[in-house]
């Protein structure tokens, strides 16, 4: 017997509690159910064939990548680098 994709299946996630109440009232604000808002997303994944949204690591931000790069020449040109002697001494 093959599958027709009408069965439907339950799906547990552990969310922490906070962000359950969160989303719960972003999608109420919306007409939607927290179970309407999660079909959507699954199926707009499978229509996009992943996430339906860019997933960024904001280390790869230009303003971070920019910063970096800035940081990097003043150390190629041994600008805002300190240095102190430490006492053998010192604990």
């Amino acid at each position: 017997m093959q599958d027709s994709g009408k069965k439907k299946v339950t799906i547990a996630v552990k969310v922490s509690q906070a962000d359950q109440q969160r989303a719960a009232g972003i999608f109420e604000s919306l007409g939607l159910d927290l179970a309407t808002a999660i079909n959507i997303f699954i199926k707009k994944s499978i229509d996009e064939g992943g996430f339906p949204f860019e997933i960024k690591d904001p280390f790869y931000s230009e303003a971070n990548q920019a910063e970096l790069n800035r940081r990097f020449k003043k150390v190629a040109n041994n600008q805002g680098i300190h240095s102190r002697q430490l006492s053998e001494n010192e604990d």
